[in-house]
């Protein structure tokens, strides 16, 4: 049985289409009107990114920006979000190879064509291809996860503050606490995927912060 493989009629736009994404801000709605207005597509092939970002979990189906849309607009996190978004639009490739990013463009045809049952000379064939070599430039396939981010304690200072409990009757307990106040710098990603800073805060109480 034959599955449709996404792709965009202009295939050669998507680079200049990501690029774009990554200086803009990100919109409440990703829509025609902002490829047009903000982005500077305003061409009906080009129109056809944002079914190939909704099939790539760029956006959402109601055109909300993901956390991979998000994470592909860092710098530190884009290889990583963009291998997770051509495996997930292209499910069907890593399914039958789980290293489709791999292949020779001669095998990647092949597979295509097994795929959607579509001839090798195809004008869709051609468009999927060169849509997924173009995506499969930003990709980063090595790196598992997300990278962690640094914590730098660049100062300490000791103090040793002194607390006397005292009960009631003939006996006294002095009790001395230890106390060590630190001055932490967080370097943090830019990112609006709020997950990122839980897990950085998270990771830092439960390492530094426990007594």
């Amino acid at each position: 049985m034959s599955k449709d493989l996404p792709y965009m009629a202009s295939a050669g736009t998507l680079p200049k289409i990501l690029d774009k994404i990554v200086e803009a801000s990100v919109p409440e709605s990703f829509n025609y009107d902002f490829l047009g207005t903000k982005l500077g597509f305003k061409g009906g092939n080009q129109r056809t990114f944002v079914s190939w970002a909704k099939k790539c979990d760029f956006l959402t189906p109601d055109g909300t920006p993901t956390s991979i849309y998000k994470n592909f607009r860092n710098p530190d996190s884009r290889g990583v979000a963009m291998a997770m978004a051509l495996k997930i639009g292209y499910e069907e490739l890593y399914t039958r190879n789980e290293y489709a990013h791999d292949l020779s463009d001669k095998d990647l045809k092949q597979l295509v064509c097994e795929i959607t049952g579509k001839p090798h000379d195809n004008s869709t064939v051609s468009a999927i291809i060169t849509t997924y070599k173009n995506a499969k430039v930003y990709a980063d396939f090595e790196t598992k996860s997300l990278p962690k981010e640094s914590l730098k304690v660049v100062e300490t200072t000791q103090s040793i503050p002194t607390s006397v409990n005292e009960s009631t009757g003939k006996t006294h307990h002095a009790n001395l606490k230890l106390g060590l106040n630190y001055t932490i710098n967080l370097v943090l990603p830019k990112t609006d995927d709020p997950a990122i800073y839980d897990a950085i805060f998270k990771s830092l109480k439960e390492n530094l912060l426990n007594e």
